[in-house]
């Protein structure tokens, strides 16, 4: 098991159900690859640094999960399919980032 980190910018049009739908649709992916999603993060609606598909800006979703090498290559391409996925990027953590994963996620609970 390879632990991964994913974001992925979703389309500004959707609401805040959609956005909800289609993070459970790919946690649901990662399971049925035989995948265990760790943490995830909702960053929001944020500006984009240049124009995507003619919008300024999308919803940042992140997804750390545990997933077989294999299993990432159909997350992958349902991440392509989807018509509400503007952009992604799929991420194999090692050691060192583990630990700063951790070490964030630690500050995010003491803010809370």
């Amino acid at each position: 098991m390879n632990t991964y980190e994913t974001v992925f910018i979703l389309n500004p049009v959707l609401s805040a159900e959609q956005v909800g739908e289609t993070v459970k649709k790919f946690k649901g992916i990662i399971d049925a690859q035989g995948g265990k999603v760790s943490h995830t993060e909702d960053w929001g609606l944020r500006k984009l640094a240049y124009p995507i598909e003619k919008k300024k800006s999308g919803f940042y979703q992140m997804l750390e999960f545990d997933m077989p090498g294999e299993g990432i290559r159909n997350l992958e391409v349902e991440l392509k399919r989807d018509e509400r996925v503007m952009r992604f990027l799929s991420v194999a953590l090692d050691k060192y980032a583990k630990e700063y994963a951790e070490k964030r996620k630690g500050k995010l609970k003491s803010k809370s």
